[in-house]
């Protein structure tokens, strides 16, 4: 059987669109891992609303935004997350974590 290219696609675009929900592929974050822990000081000194529910059950904003810092940057990342946000690499994957979040100005 030949699988059609707009057929390949499609399915392509559903399975992507499957795993757009971040809050379902993102790995756990061991609580006492260092970069972590400096992403929520650094966060929840410089911006309000830290303490707030995210949509991500049992995790507040900051818990939620540091998650998906974490997740989102390179494994031998050894930076201040929150500061990397601000900075214009960081942008993308600030973007991305606020709206995984729900926390932004």
């Amino acid at each position: 059987m030949r699988i059609r290219p707009l057929a390949a696609l499609i399915g392509l675009a559903l399975c992507a669109a499957g795993t757009a929900s971040a809050d379902d592929t993102y790995n756990t974050v061991p609580k006492s891992d260092p970069v972590y822990l400096q992403c929520q000081a650094t966060s929840a000194k410089r911006y309000e609303g830290g303490s707030d529910a995210s949509p991500i059950a049992g995790q507040s904003k900051v818990e939620a935004f540091c998650t998906c810092m974490w997740n989102e940057t390179p494994d031998d990342f050894k930076g201040d997350l929150a500061k990397f946000s601000e900075t214009t690499k960081g942008a993308a994957t600030n973007k991305t974590c606020e709206k995984y979040s729900n926390w932004s100005d």
